[in-house]
């Protein structure tokens, strides 16, 4: 596809013939021309497909030189350069059959979208003139989807153009004579969001131009190649990094690339292609341009919960309405879990997950406290499954905000008495500090008037209502957690496990031990 740049500013021109590796875009530049008459003089001969064309020169204009440019080649895209955002212009020069408009102060990354858009859209026109090569074309995709996506061999014979250098299971061939073969699976970014499926559709194109033999595909929002592998593999990774680094550079963008298992028969190309699948479900837990599914093979998983200490603090969090404090809390959490050698993208969802319920716990358990039990369900936890690292903590901190912010609200509106305040306080926080003088401190009143209050509005005292809220809570450890009686009593604020017990006792007629076995009796007959 050829490329024709006009403009009588020497120092413009020449920086648009250079400052852009056009070749490499599979587009092929004309010696520039440094007028409208010299471009139109050529033109006939040369017959570029694309014109990019300064809107003011010496002699005839650029608007004028698309008028004539497109009554010569009826089909050709004219981008017009301007040093000025003119808007009467740009209504001109869309009147007259002008596809773009870029300012001379673009920078090249728009330069090279415009014009990968105009390809894209001659490219498009060609298909549709040529119905047999658009036939082949959808062809091709189905039977790539069938084969390498699928994972359907059965149904139809083995691709022509997955056959070079496979072994396709026939007479006459033998292994030797084949090279092994490996499925990519490219993720692509860097662009804005309208301008995505463009990007993927240069990569595709880039990658069978710098890869020999490679064939590329895109599905969804991903481009899945077959690549052929020399024999020495470490070449090929190394020259898959430079052929990324290259395109990177030229396309403004950034790509990463996971790689299932080689293989030799092109019938086990799907399962290069699971096991690639695989291994870029880890795209956003490490670091790699490139990695391998024997990466990722190993892992078990890393931590899927949140410590009893971690609930705390995020409950604490939450009833201090502190959001610069709950920003560093959750991006501890995800650089803990990223920093463990082990987790795997379920290990990962998993802890996430548990923080999002721990704070929905904390809501439920704080808005009981404070006698407000009219909660609206919660919005489901469901991230976008191609999202990193970085954009999960995000979301996991404005999902936790938003729960912070619910309480907070509703505490602004109505009468809270001092007292439901200091029990939504302990609510939050089983294992801190709750004596009487650091609640009392919490909800800004004095210890004897806490007392007081305390005693009128609940009918108990403040110790025996710690000691009651702590037996609630131990009983639900019980009863949910494998945890040993003494670990259940720490947790619960007691370090003396046979005094634990006692208080259990008496709250409930049973120790600890023989109300677990009876609430697992009654869990397990069914009820």
């Amino acid at each position: 596809m050829r490329l024709l740049i006009v403009d009588d500013e020497v120092i413009i021109r020449t920086g648009l013939a250079s400052v852009i590796a056009w070749h490499e875009l599979g587009i092929e530049l004309l010696s520039p021309a440094a007028s409208a008459e010299e471009a139109l003089a050529r033109m006939a001969e040369e017959r570029p497909h694309i014109l990019m064309t300064d809107i003011r020169m010496t002699g005839r204009t650029g608007l004028e030189l698309a008028e004539e440019g497109l009554q010569l080649l009826p089909e050709l895209e004219v981008i017009i350069l301007s040093g000025y955002d003119d808007f009467s212009y740009a209504q001109q020069a869309i009147r007259q059959g002008v596809t773009d408009y870029l300012l001379k102060t673009s920078k090249p990354e728009e330069i090279i979208e415009t014009v990968l858009q105009a390809k894209q859209r001659i490219t498009e026109r060609w298909a549709e003139k040529s119905r047999e090569g658009q036939l082949l074309r959808e062809n091709k995709q189905r039977l790539f989807a069938r084969w390498i996506i699928d994972g359907d061999v059965e149904s139809s014979p083995c691709p022509v153009f997955l056959q070079s250098g496979m072994n396709v299971q026939s007479e006459g061939f033998s292994d030797m004579d084949h090279m092994q073969r490996q499925i990519l699976i490219l993720k692509a970014a860097g662009w804005n969001r309208s301008s995505a499926a463009l990007l993927n559709f240069a990569v595709q194109n880039m990658l069978e131009d710098v890869l020999p033999g490679a064939v590329a595909h895109i599905h969804k929002d991903r481009i899945i190649c077959v690549v052929q592998l020399p024999p020495d593999e470490q070449d090929f990774q190394f020259t898959l990094g430079i052929a990324l680094t290259r395109m990177e550079q030229l396309l403004k963008c950034t790509l990463r690339a996971a790689a299932g298992r080689p293989c030799m028969e092109v019938q086990l190309l799907h399962e290069s292609y699971r096991t690639a699948s695989i291994a870029y479900r880890y795209h956003g837990l490490i670091e790699d341009r490139i990695w391998q599914y024997e990466d990722v093979l190993h892992r078990i998983g890393g931590k899927a919960v949140l410590q009893h200490e971690e609930e705390t603090t995020l409950g604490t969090l939450l009833m201090d309405n502190d959001s610069i404090m709950l920003t560093t809390w959750t991006r501890e959490l995800v650089n803990e879990l990223l920093l463990d050698p082990e987790v795997t993208p379920e290990s990962f969802d998993a802890c996430l997950h548990a923080a999002v319920n721990a704070g929905q716990r904390w809501l439920i358990r704080t808005m009981r406290a404070i006698g407000r039990d009219d909660l609206e369900r919660f919005e489901p936890w469901r991230p976008n499954p191609d999202a990193d690292a970085g954009e999960l903590r995000d979301l996991l901190f404005h999902h936790l905000y938003g729960l912070m912010h619910t309480y907070h609200s509703q505490m602004g509106q109505g009468r809270t008495t001092h007292v439901q305040k200091a029990i939504a306080y302990m609510e939050s926080g089983l294992a801190q500090d709750i004596s009487l003088q650091y609640v009392a401190g919490q909800v800004h009143l004095h210890p004897g008037h806490l007392s007081e209050l305390f005693k009128k509005e609940t009918g108990v005292t403040f110790g025996d209502f710690v000691t009651g809220m702590r037996i609630r809570r131990a009983m639900d450890m019980l009863v949910v957690s494998p945890a040993k009686v003494s670990e259940v009593a720490a947790i619960s604020g007691y370090e003396d496990v046979k005094y634990f017990s006692r208080l259990f006792k008496k709250h409930t007629g049973k120790t600890p031990s023989e109300f677990r076995e009876e609430a697992v009796s009654y869990k397990n007959s069914g009820h």
